[in-house]
């Protein structure tokens, strides 16, 4: 690699071509970058001032041939940006200064229309693609060769066209002086120009290096480079038009979720689920693997292309089965991290293992655990690592039923409520702060439908109102002031409508019998309140246990006969069903200077403290095993180093790293708790 700082007119005027891999992103910079590049550059122009202006770098990959004489492009791999944005307005400034009399075409040596045409813009003698010093890449490529090309712009999408319009209004509001001034700070731009030797340089680690500045890429931008930047051109456009661009496309209108997709991709294929920060670390280490294996980067190409679109049919309402696509809205509203186990369903369901009133069936359990969990204000930290280690027990046999039983059988913060728990907490709770209160009464309202009936029409209506007027306090008699507070906001109260400012808090006789009210109401929700002769307490409850009894059968619980639960409960605890991924998420980050029980982690993983013990002592690559104690701290008697050669006392070591203990017993004040463990493992997926 050679890197100098130079002159950016000298640059593009020793370069024969500069060319965009098909795989780098589109031209993005906006106005207010070009903005700043113009105030820049009038900065560095202005008489004043005498210094060059540094403004980047341009990191290129030379030619196969190696020199200047060769007809080959070089690549940009970094600084496309900039140098497009100079680009263009020299194509601007060019068609400015045409617009002059002869006699002020150039405002200083070197830049007048020819001149810059000819040495930054063109290669004179050359014809196709090769006539232009920069080619881009997608759309953007016929954009630049027609502002070059004939100055002028034309309706486009492409950043280019605006781009180059900004630069043309700009120029021509600038006095002939100013023209000068725009002239000279462009002499004056110098970048550090970093060239590349194919073949003894890695472009991919410079790349990466470089993304700390500029328009920072997404990881997405870096995925896609890492695949493609080490392919010889022509397969590089080949698998990018082939595979790449019709995989990117799906994700046309929601690019933001392409790196959610892959974190879920690599959840489902890897079994371990990146932070949110690390997808691209992630993905490369994935890769790195697969090409061990001897997958070509095709065929990673074409898995991944395949998963993503799952899940555009998945995440964005992309899927043409009417059920299926029903489902995979409510848990998108719901969740958005039950897709690895969505993306193996698909896979499976693809394949022919799994059929598809199986796949709505688990999907529909899928929802009912979420969803009553939610209802029931059951903590959610944990529920990503529930739904990605689901994917290792399934049972291809018992594929819905192995899926059922484990929801059924996690320990008590991962439960599936019951029906009794679901029901009172959809009668008692708050359910008007609830933050799926508008999924609750849109699937109250639309189970059984034929046609659905669209919510977002109508606000949600307290029938009680939330100002209790006179009139209320009486209708709710001498204790009206605990029964608004209990029940206001519960579901028995709350209701769908159309005409909010007009019920606003008026008695409930007016707003059941008033145009509009709620015994000509035509939403299944208001069923039965036009025939009440008063609202208070009991009519309330008794709403609200009719509305939850609705629900359960909307978000059934699973049923499985208790010995076959009992026989799966087993066959989980005893580990031959059981992923252990949670406990090894754990155990990598215990902190020095802490300990916990097996008892503890037990719990919190969902097995038994024989079983988890048991795995320890056969798996002796876990991490940090020795800060496991028996539940009264004592080092466990059956503890061994993974090295058979380690002789240490894990007591000593405990103790070298700030564990105190009194005799053989760890201080009590240093163990983790449940909630410490659970804590450690969330960690995992920030």
């Amino acid at each position: 690699m050679k890197a100098v700082d130079t002159n950016l007119m000298e640059l593009l005027k020793k370069a024969h071509r500069f060319v965009v891999p098909i795989y780098q992103r589109v031209y993005s910079w906006d106005l207010t970058e070009c903005e700043q590049l113009w105030d820049d550059i009038e900065r560095a122009g202005s008489p004043e001032r005498l210094a060059n202006h540094f403004t980047g770098s341009i990191v290129y990959i030379e030619s196969d041939e190696g020199t200047r004489t060769s007809r080959e492009p070089d690549l940009i791999i970094d600084g496309q940006q900039r140098v497009t944005t100079v680009t263009l307005l020299l194509a601007a400034l060019a068609a400015r200064l045409d617009e002059l009399p002869d006699d002020q075409q150039e405002p200083i040596d070197g830049f007048s229309p020819r001149k810059i045409r000819g040495i930054y813009l063109t290669n004179e003698y050359e014809s196709g693609d090769a006539y232009f010093k920069l080619i881009l890449t997608q759309a953007d490529k016929e954009a630049l060769k027609d502002v070059i090309r004939h100055g002028a712009t034309r309706s486009t999408d492409s950043r280019v066209f605006t781009n180059f319009t900004f630069f043309v209004e700009k120029l021509r509001e600038a006095t002939p002086e100013e023209l000068a001034t725009i002239c000279s700070g462009l002499d004056k731009l110098v970048v550090v120009d970093v060239k590349l030797t194919r073949g003894s340089d890695d472009p991919q680690l410079v790349f990466e290096s470089m993304n700390a500045t500029g328009k920072k890429l997404s990881q997405a931008d870096l995925i896609r480079n890492f695949v493609l930047m080490d392919l010889p051109p022509t397969e590089q456009e080949r698998l990018y038009e082939s595979q790449w661009f019709p995989m990117e496309t799906l994700f046309r209108n929601e690019p933001s979720r392409f790196d959610q997709f892959v974190r879920h991709f690599l959840t489902v294929t890897s079994g371990t689920i990146p932070r949110r920060a690390d997808i691209y670390d992630a993905f490369k280490a994935y890769a790195s693997q697969q090409f061990a294996l001897g997958v070509t980067r095709a065929s990673l190409v074409d898995d991944l292309a395949r998963y993503a679109r799952w899940y555009a049919a998945m995440a964005l309402g992309q899927e043409q089965d009417t059920d299926l696509a029903h489902r995979f809205t409510d848990l998108d509203e719901l969740t958005d991290v039950a897709y690895p186990l969505q993306l193996r369903l698909y896979a499976d369901y693809a394949a022919g293992i799994l059929d598809r009133d199986q796949f709505i069936e688990i999907l529909d359990t899928v929802i009912s655990y979420v969803f009553r969990r939610a209802a029931c204000r059951i903590p959610t930290n944990s529920l990503n690592n529930t739904m990605a280690t689901i994917t290792t027990i399934i049972d291809d046999a018992r594929y819905a039923e192995s899926i059922a039983a484990r929801l059924l059988t996690f320990p008590d913060y991962r439960r599936f409520p019951t029906d009794e728990e679901f029901i009172e907490a959809l009668t008692t709770s708050d359910i008007y702060s609830f933050q799926r209160r508008t999924y609750l009464l849109d699937r109250l309202e639309n189970h059984g439908r034929k046609e659905r009936v669209s919510v977002a029409e109508y606000t949600i209506e307290h029938i009680m109102p939330q100002n209790a007027n006179s009139t209320w306090q009486e209708a709710l008699g001498v204790d009206w002031q605990a029964v608004h507070k209990r029940f206001l906001h519960t579901l028995g109260n709350l209701t769908l409508t159309g005409y909010n400012p007009e019920y606003s808090d008026r008695p409930f006789e007016q707003k059941r019998d008033m145009q509009g009210g709620f015994r000509e109401s035509p939403l299944r929700l208001n069923r039965g309140l036009g025939q009440l002769p008063e609202w208070g307490e009991n009519q309330i409850r008794d709403r609200a246990h009719r509305l939850a009894l609705n629900a359960v059968e909307i978000w059934p619980r699973p049923i499985i006969e208790p010995i076959i639960l009992t026989n799966y409960r087993h066959d989980f605890e005893a580990g031959r069903r059981f992923d252990w991924s949670e406990l090894h998420t754990i155990l990598e980050n215990l902190p020095a200077g802490r300990w916990t029980s097996y008892y503890l982690l037990a719990e919190v993983v969902g097995t038994s403290a024989q079983a988890l013990a048991g795995h320890l002592q056969q798996h002796h690559g876990c991490p940090h095993a020795y800060r496991v104690l028996s539940w009264n701290g004592h080092v466990a008697d059956g503890f061994r180093w993974t090295d058979p050669t380690d002789t240490r006392n894990p007591k000593d070591v405990l103790m070298s790293e700030g564990v105190r203990f009194e005799g053989d017993v760890a201080d009590l004040e240093q163990q983790l708790t449940v909630d410490d463990l659970r804590t450690l493992n969330e960690g995992n997926s920030e």
